[in-house]
């Protein structure tokens, strides 16, 4: 009977000392191990993070107002641009201004939250499985505001992203679109100089232009508008409780 030769007893070694491929073991990595991503504005890449971009016409009058929407771990920017529709990585009104890296410490995520206005839906929503992840968190928002309509005065972009960072109990919960407003106007980073630019020159020419033609009128009716629209958010948050929905 003839001996192996040298090179069979090498590959026979070789693929004895390997670990057994199997593929089941890799995907589970692959689930439980998402690829690491870093902020990158060119790409469009916020993991983790509340982001924000300035509305037409609204924010050239309050500044303070804009467009919100809460990232996944790879980046990808999800808002509710509209009824029944949450849009997946194309921000709807342009390009982040400013945004908010959330500490996945400071967040608790499992399946029994603290008690909120919309945690009835919270139950209904597949109730055995657990948010054991930060995307899974994401995604069951996701999948409610699918089926939600949309108003710009009871049910909006800051709407989803407060249900959200309540779904993820951050800081404990509590959130609503109030202070979730205050948090990025005071704490939000800029992403460049030219946002920043992008953000406040419309309301600069605005506010001049208004002033130089309407003088004290323009500035009176500017004054009401803006008392009007964040005196609705304010009772409709911590007055009326049932106005504003999460």
């Amino acid at each position: 009977m003839p001996k192996p030769s040298g090179s069979m007893l090498n590959l026979s070694m070789s693929l004895a000392m390997e670990p057994n491929p199997d593929p089941e073991h890799h995907l589970m990595i692959d689930h439980r191990m998402p690829q690491a991503s870093e902020i990158d504005p060119r790409r469009g890449r916020f993991p983790c993070c509340i982001v924000w971009t300035p509305l037409p016409v609204l924010s050239w009058l309050v500044p303070f107002i804009g467009h919100m929407g809460i990232c996944r771990e790879d980046g990808v920017i999800l808002d509710f641009a509209g009824p029944n529709f949450v849009c997946v990585d194309n921000f709807t009104f342009g390009a982040v201004a400013r945004y908010i890296q959330i500490s996945k410490e400071k967040c608790s995520i499992c399946p029994q939250l603290a008690a909120y206005r919309s945690e009835e839906a919270y139950r209904q929503d597949e109730p055995s499985r657990d948010l054991s992840t930060w995307d899974d968190a994401l995604r069951k928002g996701t999948q409610e505001f699918q089926h939600r309509s949309y108003n710009l005065f009871t049910c909006n972009c800051h709407s989803f992203v407060a249900n959200n960072l309540n779904r993820l109990a951050f800081q404990s919960g509590g959130w609503n679109v109030v202070n979730l407003a205050v948090l990025i106007f005071l704490k939000g980073q800029w992403v460049n100089k030219a946002s920043m630019v992008r953000s406040y020159l419309p309301f600069l020419v605005v506010f001049s232009l208004g002033v130089t033609i309407g003088g004290w009128t323009f500035i009176t009716f500017l004054a009401f508008f803006t008392f009007l629209l964040v005196g609705w958010f304010l009772l409709g948050t911590y007055c009326f409780r049932n106005l504003i929905l999460l």
